[in-house]
């Protein structure tokens, strides 16, 4: 075949538009949910959920949704990638009604578990379908589009969020995934192409169940140590005995014919410094997202509205660099872009130690359109280096490690840093509220949600529950920012180490160098 030639997908930009439509619907319900948690604590226009029951509903659906990745990569690449995008809708959306009629914080756990299914269905097979339709030539362009679609939902689910919390009941912001997901199915049906592997690996559900297993035992820990303080036999049983079995899962991993989660990968430097890099940024960003949502509704006092369009300068600057960040990357190389992304990353999540109570709002902008724009020259690179370390059929795996590291290190930014949060509030507020009924006292203690919910029954007694809380959380929200710093710091040294420079020019690397690359890490 002449070099010039286009081995694309004819429909190949309108495919990816209907792809980017799946995905958006993933990432919106993720960016509406932080900005309902303050309503979701409200014991009276939510469930009155505690902070580990909030930690709990974001978690309950990025552990399903990592521990599933593997498993539903290979059944795409099996059974048809368009098969189980359609599935996976369908599940999310049955999921998202389940939600939306929630009673009470277990019942949404588990059916944003259920979430976590359909979402662990719908992303591996959108990289895996792209990497099938796009001429490796045009696949850096399109990954960069995929990953703006990230920032477009990062943009809209706040904002949107925000308005239907206004207007509706808590439910709504989960409700609303319905109609997005019938355009998705139909469109899907109608347009995007079926594919698989001709050479699918088999499924490993010993492999899937330890992952599982170990994941949530971790989190559970970390989670609840968090919450009630880590004194507990139980809490370090839980977190021991999770790394144990995560400890058994990659042993296990390594010693069978095939894998859900091939370990020779990361030996290749090109793949394992990307999806090292991914795990350590987004652990400090998702729990720093957590806790801005507080800081800004509560600390701040601003409505779900208000808080929705704080986060609009974050998405604006991932929708205006990310598209170009593969034209930086040919230039500079991947090493160079994601660099000095992640020094923004951190610049920018260090910024949050130094901001209080009282601090200029347009200040907290502008720290997230840089954090925004540090983000968006991260993934991308990271992405396409990921996606072309792979021969063109093993996108599918190349996709779900990359998405189960993303989930997997979101999920733990939330349950470390949001037991940071938690235990350095609970030491900074609870000489305050010594003196309080034990009931008022337990829920000021117990989180910043807490203590607004006790100030309104205390009559006078409530305005310094409010000032001590605030104080404690500013406080607590310092030191978890310095510590996500660091986490975003580490992600600089993997880069400069690790990471392909600009001869490494991955996004032309083709399927039989990849394979023979593998071969010599075996």
């Amino acid at each position: 075949m002449e070099p010039h030639e286009n081995t694309g997908h004819p429909r190949r930009w309108t495919i990816l538009g209907v792809l980017v439509l799946s995905l958006l619907v993933v990432v919106l319900d993720n960016t509406i949910l932080n900005v309902a948690l303050r309503t979701l604590a409200d014991p009276v226009h939510g469930l009155g959920a505690t902070q580990g029951e909030l930690e709990w509903s974001i978690n309950s659906y990025t552990l399903v949704f990592a521990g599933l990745l593997f498993t539903f990569g290979i059944l795409g690449d099996r059974f048809g990638r368009k098969r189980f995008l359609m599935i996976g809708l369908a599940v999310f959306g049955l999921a998202s009604l389940l939600s939306a009629y929630s009673q009470e914080p277990g019942h949404l756990i588990a059916a944003r578990a259920l979430m976590g299914v359909g979402g662990a269905a719908i992303m591996p097979v959108t990289l895996s379908i792209i990497s099938n339709v796009f001429d490796p030539r045009e696949r850096a362009r399109a990954i960069g589009i995929w990953s703006g679609a990230v920032g477009l939902a990062v943009a809209i689910g706040p904002i949107l969020g925000g308005l239907l919390l206004e207007q509706y009941w808590w439910g709504s912001v989960f409700l609303i995934n319905v109609p997005v997901l019938l355009v998705g199915l139909v469109a899907v049906a109608l347009l995007v192409p079926e594919s698989r592997d001709p050479r699918p690996g088999r499924i490993d559900l010993v492999g899937v169940l330890l992952s599982v297993v170990g994941l949530v035992a971790l989190s559970y820990g970390i989670i609840d140590g968090g919450e009630h303080g880590f004194d507990r036999p139980l809490v370090w049983a839980s977190m021991v005995g999770g790394l144990a079995v995560l400890v058994a899962f990659i042993t296990y991993e390594r010693r069978i014919e095939h894998p859900s989660l091939d370990v020779r990968l990361f030996r290749v430097p090109r793949f394992a410094a990307p999806i090292a890099v991914v795990g350590l940024v987004f652990f400090a960003s998702m729990g720093m997202m957590f806790f801005s949502a507080f800081y800004m509704q509560l600390v701040r006092g601003y409505t779900p509205l208000e808080t929705g369009l704080l986060f609009l300068p974050f998405a604006t600057a991932q929708l205006m660099f990310a598209p170009g960040s593969a034209t930086l990357v040919r230039r500079y190389g991947a090493r160079a872009v994601s660099a000095v992304g992640l020094v923004l990353v951190a610049i920018t999540l260090g910024a949050f130690a130094f901001i209080g109570a009282q601090t200029p709002i347009w200040i907290v902008a502008i720290v997230f359109f840089l954090q925004g724009a540090g983000m968006a020259s991260i993934m991308p690179p990271a992405m396409e280096s990921i996606m072309s370390a792979l021969p063109r059929e093993r996108a599918g795996v190349g996709s779900a490690v990359s998405n189960t590291v993303r989930q997997v290190g979101g999920a733990l930014g939330v349950a470390v840093l949001g037991s940071v949060l938690a235990g350095v509030y609970r030491s900074e507020i609870a000489p305050t509220t010594t003196g309080l009924p034990d009931a008022a006292r337990d829920a000021a203690n117990e989180s910043i949600a807490g203590a607004y919910g006790a100030a309104e029954r205390l009559g006078a007694v409530g305005a310094d529950v409010i000032v001590a809380a605030n104080d404690a959380f500013v406080s607590a929200m310092h030191v978890a920012a310095a510590l996500s710093a660091v986490v975003a710091a580490l992600g600089v040294l993997v880069v400069l180490r690790w990471m392909p420079g600009r001869t490494a020019r991955p996004q032309v690397v083709v399927e039989p160098a990849g394979e023979a690359e593998l071969a010599r890490t075996s």
